[in-house]
């Protein structure tokens, strides 16, 4: 059994996770969008007559320059999709718009952190700047199937990387901006990377952040590294060695001519790694054709996108599954216009998300629900000071949105006219899988509502069978899909014990799920994160929604810690609202509020009102800190938070716990 299998937890021995959480609100979609949806509900009807032929449907929205033979090799549980198809994704990004006569539409608004800091990016510049980056890899000595890591903040030049890489048939590894070098150097020899991309550093909070530095530390574990090609972005003083050249150097100087050859379909795209609980990162590899196909469908469908008229933001950075998804290759792909934002939500003021709405027109805003509960906790006031008008689609992404927090993204940001699309997709599957279709479904707040069409999720119990409406358990696929990881880089073991080994011939993510009495399913977060209290398995991620629908409260992280009584009680950190002020007896409010909501099993043991909560880089809780805490045990390793001081101040804030008497 592999240690870091999803869900091994004794907590699976219990059938169905109990489902306590009700939500009765619905968002009809707005009629005007309903009537001109680029997918109406007849997809789901095409799909479930023939899925691979709805697939090759989706496919023929690229450029090929062979089609393929096959459409799917299933040899469970390794797939290939469009065998014997060949394409080039940078061509299907960027060429082929060019060629179309739209070399004059702007590819990307870019936004640095500094005010007024700005570059515009055409079809026609991308073309050109991409082609000069893919000759100067070239003459790097990259080629077709070497492995190019990137390590960058968000400027132009990232996304021009990743599709210079795939121009020409090398494999990207992207590897976020703000980790360590040790976590770096570590990413780098998994994939034997031979060049790396980076910059002197990025703007972040307002001042410089170098980037180059951590590149120095994590290459001296690298020996296999030949060249580091740096961007010039911030101007900060930078140690050069005889392996490292200066982007405006080499690329500047490139032809702006560069033949993309095709790939065949299931050539590898990139390397994207994602954490393993035995702490060895996971390389999670995604190849050409299949994964073109269902990021472009997806994106089309998803956000309803109008590439004549739309301008779309995805708050994401590259350095994750979201940004290459949906920022880079989904978008390009179908001839958007994009806004790419270099810096914080607060940098120089609360403000500053909305005051890009309002100055680029944005009408599709893509963002997490971290965020928006970050915006909730901030005010209504700083939102209704811009123009938003613009919005017609919010999405969600990365964790489940509590409920409060979709209506409140609807309300003050939305305008209560745009519909909300929670999204569930992950690293490993490439491309988003259960949405709600803007045109087609009355939203719920906080439901992520069905599969899309050609993707069959199920929720099922202990024993691999589906559960009735009502009924909670554990998501899985149980066919393959285009966008669908192919394995673990350099391992298949790995592969098979993670995802396919807990239900026979079924990929299981490690999520919980229900299907509430519509049929509808509502994703409660990672099974290790439910807790078993008195034989009830609860999800944190439902009281965690309780939480936040008390006015009171813009955030709530909820861990079980053990208990001599119920084997587990359930622990609550909260975040209160800008208004709200913290007192005695605010700790028994919110508990009774949990009770009333969810029911009396549901009720907390004990509420912290805490300034702060341990967050990765991307924006995840780290329950696995809080257990920590709540369970007085030392911390384990904090080195992934965006601000490990913060553990700290939750410490300070133990002794107002309050409990149950």
């Amino acid at each position: 059994m592999a240690a870091d299998t999803p869900g091994r937890d004794p907590v699976e021995t219990q059938e169905t996770l109990s489902n306590l959480l009700q939500e009765t609100r619905k968002f009809a979609p707005p009629a005007e969008l309903a009537e001109s949806a680029n997918v109406t509900a007849a997809a789901y009807e095409e799909a479930a007559a023939d899925r691979l032929a709805f697939w090759e449907r989706a496919a023929e929205r690229l450029t090929w320059d062979r089609r393929w033979d096959t459409t799917l090799e299933w040899n469970p549980p390794f797939a290939k999709w469009f065998v014997g198809g060949k394409l080039n994704v940078a061509y299907n990004c960027v060429d082929r718009h060019v060629e179309a006569g739209n070399g004059d539409k702007v590819a990307y608004y870019w936004e640095g952190e500094p005010e007024g800091d700005s570059r515009t990016l055409t079809y026609a510049d991308l073309k050109r700047e991409v082609s000069k980056a893919a000759n100067a890899l070239q003459e790097l000595g990259v080629a077709k199937g070497d492995r190019v890591a990137i390590y960058m903040p968000m400027i132009p030049e990232l996304p021009i990387a990743l599709l210079a890489c795939a121009r020409i048939g090398a494999i990207h590894s992207v590897v976020f901006g703000g980790f360590s070098a040790s976590a770096l150097s570590g990413r780098i020899l998994d994939a034997d990377a031979k060049v790396v991309i980076t910059a002197d550093g990025g703007f972040r909070r307002g001042a410089p952040s170098a980037l180059k530095p951590t590149v120095d530390e994590a290459l001296k574990e690298c020996p296999d590294v030949t060249s580091v090609l740096v961007v010039r972005r911030t101007g900060q003083e930078i140690d050069f060695n005889d392996r490292d050249v200066w982007w405006h150097d080499l690329v500047d100087r490139q032809s702006e001519e560069h033949e993309p050859v095709p790939h065949d379909a299931e050539d590898p795209l990139y390397i994207l790694y994602t954490s393993g609980t035995t702490g060895r990162p996971k390389g999670i590899l995604h190849t050409t054709g299949g994964y073109l196909t269902q990021t472009a469908w997806t994106h089309h469908a998803v956000f309803d996108l109008k590439p004549e008229t739309d301008i779309y933001w995805c708050t994401a950075d590259i350095g994750w599954v979201t940004g290459h998804s949906y920022i880079v290759y989904g978008p390009l792909a179908n001839g958007a216009t994009s806004v790419i934002y270099e810096g914080t939500p607060d940098t120089p003021h609360k403000g500053r998300f909305w005051e890009v709405v309002q100055k680029y027109k944005v009408t599709i805003l893509y963002t997490a629900p971290t965020a928006i509960r970050t915006f909730m906790k901030w005010g209504d006031d700083i939102p209704a000071k811009f123009d938003m008008s613009s919005l017609r689609v919010l999405g969600s992404v990365g964790e489940p949105i509590n409920p409060e927090a979709y209506v409140w993204y609807r309300e003050h940001i939305g305008g209560s006219r745009c519909p909300v699309v929670d999204t569930w997709w992950q690293t490993e599957t490439g491309a988003i899988m259960i949405s709600p279709l803007p045109g087609v479904t009355a939203g719920k707040p906080g439901a992520a509502m069905r599969p899309l069409p050609g993707i069959t999720a199920d929720v099922v119990d202990d024993q691999a069978q589906s559960v009735p409406n009502g009924g909670g358990g554990f998501l899985v696929v149980r066919d393959p899909w285009p966008a669908m990881l192919r394995t673990i880089w350099g391992d298949d073991q790995r592969y098979i014990d993670t995802y396919w080994s807990r239900f026979d011939g079924m990929y299981f993510p490690g999520d919980g799920s229900k299907r509430d009495e519509d049929g509808d399913l509502w994703l409660l977060g990672r099974v290790d994160d439910v807790m078993l209290v008195s034989g009830h398995n609860i999800s944190t991620t439902e009281v965690e929604s309780a939480l936040v629908s008390h006015p009171k409260v813009a955030e709530a992280a909820v861990v079980g810690a053990t208990d001599p009584v119920t084997g587990q009680a359930i622990v609550a950190f909260t975040i209160l609202r800008g208004s709200a002020e913290e007192s005695a007896d605010i700790a028994a409010e919110l508990r009774n509020h949990v009770a009333k909501t969810l029911g009396p099993i549901a009720k907390p043991r004990q509420i912290l009102v805490v300034p702060e909560l341990p967050k990765t880089r991307s924006g995840k809780i780290m329950r696995r800190l809080l257990r920590d805490v709540a369970e007085n045990r030392s911390l384990g390793d904090v080195t992934t938070l965006t601000d490990d001081s913060v553990m700290n101040l939750i410490a300070t804030k133990l002794p107002s716990a309050k409990s149950e008497d």
